[in-house]
């Protein structure tokens, strides 16, 4: 679920860019890996969603997915706002200072 994002689009909910990885024993009826699914949510749910994403520039991100007790795939979303261009440079530097001091207590 690394690189998978949600979407409301057309008063429905997507799973977008998801890998699941094809089950082994199932060769003649596969999937494919990446398509787009369909996930159920609430219309409360719904409309508070498509409000965050649409006016305020945010973006559903799955956290974490797992299954239940009746084995059933659940999906835990969050709602993030990207990084600015200013806080990406931050934060590299902050990786690159990291690892060089990591290199000079090594050398010591």
């Amino acid at each position: 679920i690394a690189e998978s994002y949600a979407a409301v689009e057309e008063g429905e909910l997507w799973l977008v860019n998801c890998y699941i990885a094809p089950y082994a024993q199932a060769k003649t009826w596969g999937h494919e890996e990446r398509r787009r699914r369909k996930m159920l949510a609430s219309k409360r749910q719904l409309s508070r969603m498509w409000n965050a994403t649409q006016r305020q520039g945010m973006t559903l991100v799955p956290i974490v997915m797992y299954f239940n007790d009746k084995g059933l795939v659940k999906l835990k979303l969050g709602i993030a706002k990207g990084k600015k261009l200013a806080d990406k440079r931050e934060t590299s530097a902050e990786r690159d200072w990291n690892r060089q001091k990591q290199r000079l207590l090594k050398q010591n």
